[in-house]
């Protein structure tokens, strides 16, 4: 028995409950009279909405088929190879739930070991190998293709990538080490680095062939047939493959060094899986792919041994499940359906709502205002985008059409709102405008009605407690921009009943948002705890610590954005808005910055400014400099990012005892979906227990042991 196999046993028996993958052998004969051919197919029985994965096991499997393949390639009986995979699944890479059960570096190293052991015989053939990348290929699956001789793509590819740096790992069973020999280090850096860190981005199967990954693409109709016809030829040698040749000199240093900067912007250091990466492509560079599978080796056990993976599973996971399955959601069948939305304002928050539920229901959608001419405005906004749509190619004219005939603008709350079924209201965020708009609706809208409101801070059950049934109110905060961010807060009131709340939640999964329930505590989630962690930066800057030294504290996080351009984003006057909503609630925990409340006086738009001769970066507003009043207390940027982390810890601490959301898991969920933190934190709370800062704070951690973190 090969080490590998005895390798690849050992592990499965670590993973018992394995989604198998069978790698099939079947023969045929090639166009053209080119020879014999052997095809593995790689399938795990499922149809594509169970995406083919490679666990030890299945490794196994494929190992076994090539242990064939190669005995007709020496045996002369074959002209080449090819693997291919399940119709619109090529494979999605290893099975992550078999990394989360590895307890010792020397589990994790025969991961790597094994992949490495079973992918490179592909390459060690005694006849050319071929990979047909008919769909969706991730990770592993990508790189067992890297392995072969020659690849093809179908044009029809949704999602082609090497997402590892995105979760915590580095492409380790030889992405690292062949991308850059094969497309040139600055084209693998974009796939395996940038890609990755703008939250893993994906390639479509007419770039993967311009970026010289693949030798020759076709369309996905029959995409197979075609690769089969190419593959002949390129036996006959009437299809020369030509590549270009690759530049090991200066510019594959340059290219190393801007993914370092790459990374630098997005993680700041905070996150070791891409300096990993950048490490081994650096290295590849004299072409010694031995040296280079054993990095990746290394580098694979050492990071899933590392909480960073582990984070990144655990938000992966979050996002995959838990953001699908709602915890507390009632029981869908209570749904009611929705075949007509009414939204109450035609500003642009109330213009992007109406143009979301347009798309993702197609149903008629109408919007009411205080002038016609407001009307016009929101109206004209969603035409416009509609238009945009058509332009782009992502409608058809007969889509377009029929998009722009379902939306309307009317005065009248009447004539509007009489046959909808679901009313959301984005008006001003003041309680008696609001509780003034639901009263209105109230006397027009049918009796099944759901009234809905986009409140970011605001009582859903005071601003329900005046209508007759305020058992129909619910709160459905959407976060900007609504396209992309995918959180949808939905809050129950203390008189929502559970159709209501089913019929919100039966809405959220349409309009294909991650929706999280939170009780009506002020806030809710994300407001909440970036008005405390945000407060906490307030608070250090008042006190005497320079901006700068505030600011630079909390790189290490790795956020999207510094909190203070966060606060240019939401705009200082929101910002103070809610942290006032706050101050009244929790006046012990949350101040209002007499500076913050300067700025908004002072009509600022933020605390930077931008100029062209500083490339664009944030500088101190030279006038709001001169607004700042601060006392003499003057911080380190390590004491800070404690007085902040220990902020948010106790703010979590105290939700959670108050049963805000169920469980911390939907804390960490919501600030990922809402608020774009990163994937490598795992939200917040696995990293607050990871650096100590919960049990310094709570006590306790907030998580169980294995759950983002190695298992004892």
């Amino acid at each position: 028995m090969s080490t590998t196999a005895e390798l690849l046993k050992g592990a499965a028996e670590l993973f018992p409950d394995e989604v198998v993958t069978s790698a099939h052998v079947r023969h045929l004969d090639l166009p053209f009279g080119a020879g014999r051919f052997a095809l593995i197919t790689l399938d795990n029985g499922f149809d594509h909405t169970k995406p083919t994965t490679f666990g030890p096991q299945s490794l196994a499997n494929l190992n076994a088929a090539i242990d064939q393949v190669e005995q007709e390639a020496l045996a002369g009986s074959i002209v080449g190879a090819g693997i291919t995979g399940k119709p619109f699944i090529f494979a999605v890479g290893a099975d992550l739930k078999g990394v989360e059960l590895l307890k010792n570096h020397d589990e994790a190293l025969a991961i790597g070991k094994g992949g490495h052991d079973v992918f490179k015989r592909l390459a060690a053939l005694a006849v050319p190998s071929f990979a047909y990348y008919n769909g969706a290929a991730m990770g592993g699956g990508v790189e067992v293709g890297l392995h072969c001789t020659y690849r093809t793509v179908s044009k029809a590819i949704p999602a082609f990538s090497l997402p590892e740096v995105f979760l915590g790992l580095v492409p380790g069973w030889g992405g690292c080490a062949l991308l850059p020999n094969l497309i040139g280090a600055e084209r693998a850096v974009s796939v395996i680095i940038e890609n990755s860190l703008n939250q893993n981005r994906q390639l479509k199967g007419k770039q993967v062939f311009e970026l010289g990954i693949a030798d020759a693409i076709f369309e996905g109709a029959d995409f197979l047939e075609q690769s089969l016809l190419w593959t002949a030829k390129v036996l006959k040698g009437e299809t020369e493959v030509v590549r270009d040749e690759i530049d090991r000199g200066e510019a594959w240093d340059a290219a190393v060094a801007k993914g370092r900067f790459i990374a630098d912007s997005k993680v700041h250091g905070a996150a070791p899986a891409a300096y990993r990466a950048l490490d081994i492509i650096a290295a590849a560079k004299d072409g010694d792919l031995q040296a280079g599978f054993d990095a990746e080796d290394t580098a694979l056990a050492d990071l899933i041994m590392g909480g960073e993976l582990r984070s990144g599973i655990y938000a992966f996971n979050l996002v995959q499940k838990r953001g699908k399955r709602p915890a507390g959601a009632p029981d869908k069948s209570l749904a009611r359906p929705v075949t007509k939305v009414g939204v109450v304002g035609a500003g642009l928050m109330a213009s992007q709502l109406a143009l979301l539920f347009l798309r993702r229901l197609e149903v008629p959608v109408v919007l009411t205002d205080i002038d016609q001419e407001r009307v016009d405005k929101g109206v004209g906004y969603v035409h416009a985008e509609i238009q945009k749509l058509l332009g782009k190619g992502r409608i058809n004219q007969d889509k377009a059409n029929r998009l722009t005939a379902l939306v309307t603008g009317v005065l009248d709350k009447a004539e509007g709102f009489a046959d909808a079924d679901f009313i959301i209201e984005a008006v001003f965020e003041e309680m008696s405008v609001k509780q003034k708009v639901f009263a209105e609706v109230e006397a027009v809208a049918p009796a099944h009605a759901i009234l809905a409101t986009n409140t970011s801070s605001l009582s859903v059950s005071e601003m329900a407690s005046k209508l007759r049934h305020p058992e129909r109110v619910v709160g459905f905060h959407f976060f900007n921009p609504v396209a992309i961010l995918p959180l949808l807060e939905i809050v129950r009131g203390e008189q929502t009943d559970d159709a209501s709340l089913a019929t919100a939640f039966g809405v959220a999964k349409k309009l294909k948002k991650t929706a999280v329930l939170t009780k009506d505590a002020p806030a809710f989630v994300v407001n909440r705890i970036l008005t405390r962690f945000m407060g906490e930066i307030q608070n250090v800057i008042d006190e005497g610590t320079p901006v700068v030294t505030a600011e630079k504290a909390i790189e290490p996080l790795g956020l999207p954005m510094s909190p203070l351009v966060l606060l240019e984003l939401v705009g200082p006057a929101i910002g103070l808005h809610v942290s006032e909503t706050l101050n009244r609630a929790f006046p012990e925990r949350f101040t209002v910055s007499p500076n913050l409340a300067a700025v908004v006086k002072a009509g600022k738009r933020g605390f930077y400014v931008y100029s062209a001769e500083n490339n664009f970066k944030p500088e101190l507003d030279p006038e709001v400099a001169a607004l700042l009043v601060q006392g003499d207390v003057v911080l380190t940027e390590e004491q800070v990012r404690d007085r902040v982390l220990d902020a948010v810890a106790q703010e979590i601490g105290l939700m959670l005892e108050e049963g805000v959301v169920a469980e911390a898991q939907d804390i960490d969920l919501c600030l990922i979906t809402g608020a774009g933190w990163p994937f490598h934190l795992g939200g917040i709370t696995p990293y607050l227990d990871r650096e100590g800062v919960s049990e310094r704070v709570n006590g306790k951690k907030f998580l169980a042991p294995g759950l983002a973190s190695v298992p004892a």
